[in-house]
């Protein structure tokens, strides 16, 4: 009878989440892959056999965190509603984050992880970047956005409002008093109402003052 394999795919995402959590708590210098191993209960070969060194660790953690927030905006189906499912990733990229803080921050905060991926970070961009991008598109030949500018743009104005207000949150730098959890959607829609073409905008405020 075959040996159980031991350094399996379950090992390997445990330790991954625990190092990010390292990470993201005390930082890069603090990860030490034999602490590591123990906080696991696993052993240092382990590790070892699954990432090679700290190096190949990082580097792993930098992929996975990727992996899982590609993973978390292709459940966001295209619909006859482009405008709408800008909004909807939009959530979901704010889900992603409250629900995985410390993949988040390695993602988009902790340059000394993406090093290891440097060579592969346009292609990583692309991928985490393009849902958003493809939804703009199809609402700008939906006549739902302004033609303007390009979908790129569009895309990156929602971005980084959505990356803004997570990142306040996050930070534990929200105003005091003020909960982003209560304006996000609001504030996602006033950007998207802001890149509609402006025959659409019109009903939206008629009879304002």
């Amino acid at each position: 009878m075959a040996k159980p394999k031991t350094h399996d795919e379950a090992l390997r995402l445990r330790l991954l989440h625990r190092a990010a959590a390292t990470v993201f708590d005390r930082g890069t210098a603090a990860l030490s892959l034999r602490q590591l191993a123990a906080d696991v209960k696993t052993s240092t070969t382990a590790v070892y056999s699954l990432f090679g060194n700290k190096a190949g660790l990082l580097s792993s953690l930098y992929q996975e965190a990727v992996r899982l927030f590609i993973a978390r905006l292709a459940t966001v189906r295209p619909t006859d509603d482009p405008a709408g499912d800008v909004i909807r990733i939009g959530l979901a990229y704010r889900e992603y984050a409250v629900a995985n803080p410390h993949l988040y921050a390695i993602l988009f905060s902790d340059r000394s992880l993406q090093c290891p991926s440097d060579a592969d970070r346009p292609r990583e961009v692309i991928e985490t970047y393009q849902p958003l991008v493809d939804a703009v598109s199809r609402g700008q030949r939906a006549g739902q956005f302004s033609s303007d500018s390009t979908p790129e743009v569009i895309a990156l104005s929602v971005w980084g409002m959505a990356h803004g207000l997570v990142s306040l949150v996050l930070s534990g730098n929200e105003p005091p008093g003020l909960a982003v959890a209560d304006c996000y959607e609001r504030t996602l829609q006033a950007v998207v109402t802001g890149w509609r073409e402006a025959e659409e905008r019109v009903p939206e405020f008629a009879g304002a003052p």
